[in-house]
């Protein structure tokens, strides 16, 4: 008899890297439709849930989207702007996307807005890209290959040339940084911080708070409260794949995809020192 087809492909370690560069192109053509719609005024809608949504948003979502259906038509792409379309649960391999994370710090001028692409494999965040347009950053690693932040430029060159590999930080002796929401914060968090003691608190907007994490700027960020998967998938894979780890605040692994037609996380804690999520 023969053996049934699996009704979604499964990209590994040995071929997730491979998307890198076409993954990272994506982000960047998103990245400038993005800062197009910056220099003009932004008007901005309300979703049924009562987040907002701009032309930025839309913009980004067609070129990610549509450039990865040209690129892997057999992968399911889950979008933030385009949720309702996906059922789910996704088993072997899917692409999770935000193509504006962080819209009320960009329609409130402020520059900690990111741009989120990830794939996901059996549950797990495998391979991330993230930029900050008006940074001018982007961010980007597949777990077991590493991590990387690069100038964000359409230049393939001038992104090598300024290429440099980025790993979180040992948890300090003395005082610590914790990343938290400029926008969403809440009690538990805020609890979780202050048990700990010697803690600094740095508000940063969207998912550029696995970013700093990554790159050792500040030590952990700790969200204890819901949470979309789009939001944190492509900032979980960098920071494993730069050398931190995300689990609940049990110490346990995180699932993306599980559930049909479901994508919350209720809380999460990425750390920097993978030794101190033990």
């Amino acid at each position: 008899m023969t053996p049934p087809v699996p009704t979604q492909p499964i990209i590994d370690q040995t071929m997730a890297p491979s998307l890198l560069e076409p993954l990272t192109d994506l982000v960047v053509a998103a990245s400038a439709a993005i800062l197009e719609v910056a220099r003009r005024e932004v008007s901005a809608e309300s979703k049924q849930d009562g987040s907002p949504v701009t032309e930025a948003d839309l913009a980004a979502d067609r070129i990610i989207v549509d450039g990865l259906t040209r690129l892997m038509p057999a992968v399911p792409v889950v979008s933030e702007e385009r949720v309702d379309r996906s059922t789910g649960p996704y088993l072997a391999s899917f692409f999770i996307v935000d193509p504006l994370d962080g819209t009320r710090e960009f329609i409130a001028g402020h520059d900690d807005y990111t741009v989120n692409v990830a794939l996901v494999t059996n549950g797990r965040p495998l391979l991330g890209v993230i930029s900050a347009p008006a940074l001018g950053l982007l961010w980007r690693g597949v777990v077991g290959s590493g991590a990387e932040r690069m100038e964000l430029s359409a230049d393939p060159a001038k992104r090598a040339a300024s290429l440099a590999t980025i790993r979180p930080r040992p948890w300090p002796r003395g005082p610590w940084l914790a990343a938290v929401s400029r926008s969403h914060g809440d009690p538990r968090t805020d609890a979780f911080i202050d048990s700990r003691g010697g803690a600094g608190r740095v508000p940063i907007g969207s998912a550029l708070k696995f970013c700093r994490v990554a790159e050792g700027a500040v030590d952990i960020y700790p969200r204890l409260s819901a949470i979309s998967e789009w939001d944190i998938a492509a900032g979980h894979a960098i920071l494993e794949a730069a050398g931190g780890v995300v689990t609940d605040s049990r110490g346990q692994p995180i699932r993306f995809g599980q559930r049909k037609g479901e994508f919350a996380v209720p809380e999460f804690i990425a750390w920097g020192d993978a030794a101190q999520a033990r």
